[in-house]
């Protein structure tokens, strides 16, 4: 995501003729966007995306059940 602000950013410098980055070659100004490509394409082949999310369930899981083991007064298990 930031690879992607990073090339908002430069894009809109670029366009209006902003600072050093209007000087840039067009390729160094779109290279962010082609990395975020490049990112997200690793990110889903490896399951790097997946396992996150996969975490992120599971300590919410974890979380509604503590709650609701505590609620009951039941004590947590080792």
């Amino acid at each position: 995501m930031y690879l992607l602000g990073l090339g908002i950013v430069l894009l809109i410098l670029k366009y209006m003729e902003i600072g050093p980055v209007a000087l840039w070659e067009w390729w160094w100004v779109l290279s962010p966007f082609a990395a975020a490509v490049v990112w997200w394409t690793w990110a889903d082949w490896s399951g790097f995306s997946k396992k996150a999310v996969v975490k992120k369930e599971n300590e919410r899981r974890q979380a509604r059940i503590d709650r609701n083991r505590e609620s009951l007064g039941v004590k947590k298990r080792r």
